[in-house]
């Protein structure tokens, strides 16, 4: 919600009250977002994650309450700079507990649940904006208003979060010993292990050095071009000839066709089996026709145009997926902290990338970035199939090949309670092994 009440405010009136365009502010962000992200990653393997995280929170509240106070490009920039820096820790740290507590066929469906709440924050953005617009105080614009208000809500989030998420399911508090127990046991089938505090800098070179990564990454870089639309699409819906009331409240509709669209496809993809990669591609095919509608109705059909907006937002199901998908295909924690700071690091790039091709030359048809958005989508389909035979390849070629037992007698010396040195067989699945030293470890599709 914190993140679309730049495109909300521009509505409200922070364009005129500061004189600068969104695009900046985007852009600012995001180039934040990238410089601190593997920072972030780097301290959510050192620290305990949810710990870390409300940190991180409870930074980015009082940084989104201070836009009230900004007038001017330097504050501004700031503020923006401060998010950036914050927001590294979130999507990261949301995919390493996904990771440590569901195994990988309840891993597509939670991802799926926890980003589709972005569709919520929508609705509940819309309405605290439509509400602003009817608050009246001398020196104090609904801009303003709406950065306090979520700004609050956010401090409140970050305290809640500091006693009740759990960093792990080794120290959960909602679970007793036995079932902690039973929770590390559980992700055993994953063969990912739980949590890893120690760097390994091979591991990180193995990341580094997998194609799956960069085709990852490039998909995130892609996919995240046309998110420049988050900031944009309220304007977009504005220049329809929408009043900015009827504008929030139409925000909020796009908040249900994402909470509708990632839910039905993190369902189909948890109940086929290997259906990943299909499940993606289908849903970016509204995608595609939205931005076909676009670029051909005519400029009076104001209802087909908002149509044609809300059917090109379907496909963020794709990216959710990606993002289960990239966790559940690598092993190793180094390894998975590395891969997701790179795939988020090329979300930045996308996100930072787009709002430049919006520009005034383009207005009102913009057919320009939309055609951009057309060839991304279009990529990005193919990308997902590249994927899909890459790993399908790679586990027929493990198929193949003979049982490897290179880690199956590992032991560990213990003290007992009666002060002895004892010997202990750690399973295979807790080793902290990459997929790639784990012949056992099968890519899900």
């Amino acid at each position: 919600m914190d993140k679309t009440t730049l495109g909300s405010a521009a509505i409200l009136g922070i364009r005129n009250a500061t004189h600068l365009t969104i695009n900046q502010l985007g852009t600012i962000f995001y180039i934040s977002y990238l410089v601190f992200e593997f920072p972030q990653n780097l301290a959510l393997q050192r620290y305990p994650v949810g710990k870390w995280m409300s940190l991180n929170i409870f930074v980015w509240a009082i940084a989104l309450c201070c836009h009230a106070a900004c007038k001017n490009f330097t504050g501004l920039f700031v503020v923006r700079l401060i998010l950036g820096m914050c927001e590294g820790s979130i999507t990261a740290g949301f995919m390493i507990v996904s990771s440590m507590f569901y195994t990988r066929s309840e891993h597509t469906a939670r991802v799926g649940y926890w980003f589709l709440m972005n569709g919520t924050a929508q609705i509940i953005s819309g309405f605290i904006s439509f509400g602003s617009l009817h608050i009246h105080t001398g020196g104090f614009e609904p801009w303003q208003w709406l950065m306090i208000i979520t700004g609050t809500l956010t401090l409140i989030t970050a305290v809640l979060f500091f006693f009740l998420f759990p960093d792990s399911p080794t120290n959960a508090w909602f679970l007793t010993d036995d079932e902690r127990a039973k929770a590390v046991q559980r992700i055993q089938e994953n063969q990912t292990g739980v949590e890893n505090k120690h760097f390994k800098m091979e591991q990180m070179i193995e990341a580094l050095t997998d194609k799956k990564t960069w085709l990852f990454a490039l998909f995130a870089a892609l996919d995240n071009i046309p998110n420049s639309l988050t900031n944009q699409r309220q304007i977009i819906v504005s220049s329809f000839g929408f009043t900015p009331l009827q504008t929030t409240l139409l925000g909020c509709v796009d908040g249900v066709v994402e909470i509708v669209t990632i839910y039905t496809g993190v369902t189909i993809a948890s109940r086929i089996h290997n259906s990943r990669a299909w499940v993606a591609i289908a849903y970016f095919i509204p995608n595609l026709l939205g931005v076909f509608l676009i670029n051909f109705l005519p400029w009076h059909d104001k209802v087909g145009l908002l149509f044609s907006m809300w059917v090109s937002g379907i496909g963020t199901t794709g990216f959710v997926l990606a993002l289960a998908w990239v966790s559940q295909t690598t092993a190793g924690h180094t390894k998975k902290v590395t891969t997701n700071a790179v795939m988020l690091s090329a979300y930045c790039v996308g996100n930072a990338a787009g709002p430049f091709m919006w520009q005034a030359k383009y207005k009102p048809r913009n057919h320009v970035p939309w055609i951009i958005i057309g060839i991304c989508y279009v990529t990005c389909m193919l990308l997902l199939f590249a994927i899909r035979v890459l790993l399908s390849s790679e586990n027929k070629r493990r198929d193949a090949e003979p049982l490897d037992d290179a880690y199956d007698n590992v032991f560990v010396t213990k003290i007992d309670e009666d002060g002895k040195r004892v010997e202990v067989k750690i399973p295979k699945e807790f080793l902290d092994l990459t997929d790639r030293q784990n012949r056992d470890f099968r890519y899900v599709l």
